[in-house]
């Protein structure tokens, strides 16, 4: 068996639907047409792929094919960049008792400058009650009492906060400042791993046209939290029906439903799986809790 039919095999054997498959061929031009024949030609595809697995309960559906878009040309530009840094300090010679380099050093102080800059982007509100709880470990029900306001309500205000922190260092990071005034609005999404957001915002359209929103989204969706609040049934046939109805009913028992809502509930996520196997073949059923 040659090594590209060996990986279709082991994406084929964890389990994914046809969704993460599809994306192989195209992956595989975009790649051969930056590298060629490059030795890790593959690797960058399958590590591409291993990306775009990890970070599917962090995204709209409609995102996959984008964001694997952009991992894999971020992949490819990011092993460029090592390859020309490596033959740049291939001269040099290593000392293992140096205590720090001297680009180790540039690194730490530019990340250290981003942070600061990024904070100042955040409003005294915002910054304050984010120092008071990461820094000084104030609990969210304490500040609740500061503001005049609850844990909860507290707790989802420093939620979007991380979010918006994280794409200000980013941009500071980068030095930019977002082309058009679309970027920020999705960035926030991709940052807060709000799928509904990302839908009304166009993210994935987004990602594609934009080359700085790109190349930020996938640190944004690898340090994304990770939902509790969603589950997506991938919807291939009869049995999957069953399962969609169960997330439903889950999800729905949490939120407070009982009785006939709950029935009704299920039903209706059960003919939306059904009329999936009927008319399209195969689909993914999305089940959010919104509070």
């Amino acid at each position: 068996m040659t090594e590209r039919a060996a990986a279709d095999e082991r994406v084929g054997q964890g389990g994914q639907d046809g969704e993460v498959a599809d994306l192989i061929p195209m992956l595989r031009r975009i790649v051969g047409a930056r590298v060629g024949r490059h030795p890790s030609a593959e690797d960058l595809v399958q590590e591409t792929l291993v990306r775009v697995l990890a970070a599917r309960d962090r995204i709209e559906p409609g995102m996959v094919e984008p964001y694997a878009i952009a991992t894999v040309r971020n992949l490819v530009a990011s092993m460029w960049r090592q390859e020309d840094r490596d033959q740049r300090n291939r001269h040099r010679t290593h000392d293992p008792g140096e205590p720090e380099r001297g680009e180790d050093v540039v690194i730490a102080s530019e990340e250290t400058a981003a942070i600061a800059r990024a904070l100042e982007r955040l409003d005294d509100r915002e910054r304050r009650m984010l120092l008071a709880h990461e820094v000084e470990g104030e609990a969210t029900s304490a500040l609740a009492q500061e503001v005049g306001s609850t844990a909860g309500a507290v707790a989802a205000q420093l939620k979007r906060t991380r979010a918006r922190l994280r794409v200000e260092y980013l941009l500071a990071l980068e030095n930019a400042e977002p082309p058009t005034e679309r970027c920020r609005p999705v960035l926030l999404a991709v940052s807060s791993a709000d799928r509904r957001r990302q839908r009304e915002v166009g993210a994935a359209q987004h990602l594609l046209e934009c080359e700085l929103c790109s190349r930020l989204s996938q640190p944004l969706l690898d340090r994304g939290p990770v939902r509790d609040d969603e589950t997506q049934v991938a919807i291939t046939g009869d049995p999957d029906i069953v399962a969609a109805r169960q997330a439903a009913r889950d999800i729905a028992v949490r939120a407070g439903f009982s009785g006939t809502d709950l029935t009704l509930l299920a039903t209706a996520v059960s003919e939306v799986a059904r009329n999936i196997v009927r008319f399209a073949d195969r689909g993914t059923v999305t089940v959010e809790l919104l509070i």
